[in-house]
C-alpha cells in the first residue's frame, strides 16, 4: 500500500461506517480536526444513512467497499454493532483503507485475529477507541506508574457499579444478546476499564471469573462480573463489573505499589455514559494518591479537572481520533493499538471461558 507523506498531504479523507449513537461523536472529531475532510458515513440502513448524512452535508452509502472505493477514503471509523467490527477491518485493509474501531475490536478471539492479521497483510494501521487513556487524571497515573513512583506497581483494583435501563437494551435489537453483542458489562462497558489495567499493569497471564444476570431479566448477557488476574510483572489484580445498581454509583481504577503508594481514578460518577444519548456527565478526578510529597495535590487537581470547558463525552474522543490520524500521517503505531485491542477481548474471553471451564485460564490465549 501506497504510504501516506505527511508532507504532501496534510488533510486525511476520512469517513464512517455505522450510524448509530456513537458515530455523531466520530463525526464531530472529524468535522473539526484541522486534518481531517469527513467525506461520507455508511450504514445498513440507507434511511439512517441519508439521515446522516444530509446533516453532516457528506455522501450516503449503504455498501462499505463501494464507499471506501468511491470516495477515495484515507481513515475509516468503525462504529458498527460489535460483531461487524472484524468483517469492517477486513474490508478496510483490502481496499488499503486504515482503520478505527469502536470497541469492542471483536467478540471472539477467531474473527479478532483474522482482524488484525488483514490489516497488518495490507499495512495498514488499525486501532481501537479507548478514550480515558487521554483523561488527565489517567495521565497523571500513567506517568506515576512509569516514573517509579510507587516502586512495582503489584495490585490494581477496578470497580465499575453502573446501570443500564432496560430501554438500552431495547434500543438496538442486538442488545443485550449472544449473537449481536457478544457478552455483557464485560463486553460492553468495562473494555476500557481493561485497556487501562493492562496499561498500568502489562499482560496477564492468569484470569478466573464468574459472571451472572441479576436485574434485567430481558437480556441474554451477564449484567455482574467479578475476576481475579495474575499479571506476567508478578502483580495481581481483582474486577468488579455491575450494571446493577441504580441509580449508577462509579467507575474506578486504583493502583498500589510496592513502596505503599496508592493512586487513582474515578473515571466515571454514576453510570459509565452513552454517546449520543447521555446529557451530562462529570469529569474524572483522581480519588486516591499518596505518593511522597504529592499526598496534597488531590485539591488543586480535582479544581483543575472540574474547570476544563470540554464536553467529556466528546472531547477525549476527539484527541484519540487525532492521535490515530497522526499515526497514519506520520508512519507510527497509534497509542491504542490493534494489540491492545486483542488483550481486551482475551480477558472478556478469559472471564467467559472461565466460568464455562470452572478453571482459571491461562494467558496469552490461544483462539
Amino acid at each position: 500500500m501506497k504510504r501516506l507523506q505527511k508532507t504532501l498531504q496534510t488533510r486525511l479523507r476520512t469517513a464512517i461506517v455505522g450510524c448509530g449513537k456513537v458515530a455523531g461523536t466520530h463525526a464531530l472529531a472529524y468535522q473539526e480536526l484541522p486534518n481531517s475532510e469527513l467525506v461520507a458515513v455508511c450504514d445498513i440502513s440507507l434511511e439512517r444513512a441519508q439521515t446522516f448524512a444530509t446533516s453532516l452535508r457528506v455522501n450516503a452509502y449503504t455498501d462499505l467497499a463501494e464507499m471506501l472505493s468511491h470516495e477515495k477514503v484515507n481513515v475509516l471509523s468503525i462504529c458498527t454493532q460489535h460483531t461487524q467490527h472484524p468483517s469492517a477491518v477486513e474490508i478496510a485493509a483490502a481496499a488499503g483503507v486504515h482503520a478505527i474501531s469502536e470497541k469492542p475490536l471483536a467478540i471472539d478471539l477467531e474473527s479478532c485475529d483474522r482482524a488484525i492479521a488483514a490489516a497488518r497483510g495490507a499495512g495498514i494501521k488499525l486501532g481501537v477507541i479507548s478514550q480515558r487513556r487521554w483523561y488527565e487524571p489517567v495521565l497523571r497515573m500513567k506517568e506515576a506508574i512509569d516514573a517509579g513512583k510507587l516502586g512495582k506497581p503489584v495490585l490494581a483494583i477496578v470497580t465499575m457499579l453502573g446501570w443500564r435501563e432496560p430501554a438500552y437494551y431495547r434500543s438496538d435489537p442486538w442488545r443485550g444478546t449472544w449473537a449481536g453483542e457478544g457478552g455483557g458489562v464485560v463486553v460492553s462497558q468495562a473494555p476500557h476499564y481493561l485497556d487501562l489495567m493492562s496499561w498500568f499493569m502489562g499482560p496477564a497471564v492468569e484470569l478466573h471469573g464468574y459472571w451472572d444476570t441479576y436485574n434485567h431479566p430481558g437480556i441474554e448477557v451477564d449484567d455482574t462480573v467479578i475476576a481475579s488476574v495474575r499479571f506476567k510483572s508478578g502483580g495481581m489484580g481483582s474486577i468488579v463489573l455491575s450494571n446493577s445498581q441504580r441509580p449508577g454509583l462509579w467507575g474506578k481504577i486504583h493502583i498500589h505499589g510496592s513502596s505503599g503508594a496508592s493512586i487513582g481514578a474515578e473515571t466515571d460518577s454514576g453510570s459509565p455514559f452513552i454517546s449520543g444519548v447521555t446529557e451530562k456527565m462529570d469529569p474524572p478526578f483522581n480519588d486516591i494518591w499518596t505518593v511522597p510529597g504529592e499526598e496534597n495535590n488531590l485539591e488543586a487537581w480535582t479544581r483543575e479537572d472540574r474547570s476544563r470547558p470540554w464536553n467529556v463525552m466528546t472531547h477525549y474522543h476527539k484527541v484519540q481520533l487525532a492521535d490515530f490520524l497522526e499515526a497514519v500521517l506520520e508512519d507510527r503505531e497509534p497509542l491504542v493499538d490493534a494489540e491492545a485491542g486483542r488483550r481486551v477481548v482475551e480477558l472478556f474471553t478469559a472471564v467467559y471461558r472461565s466460568q464455562r471451564e470452572h478453571a482459571p485460564q491461562k494467558l496469552p490465549m490461544s483462539q
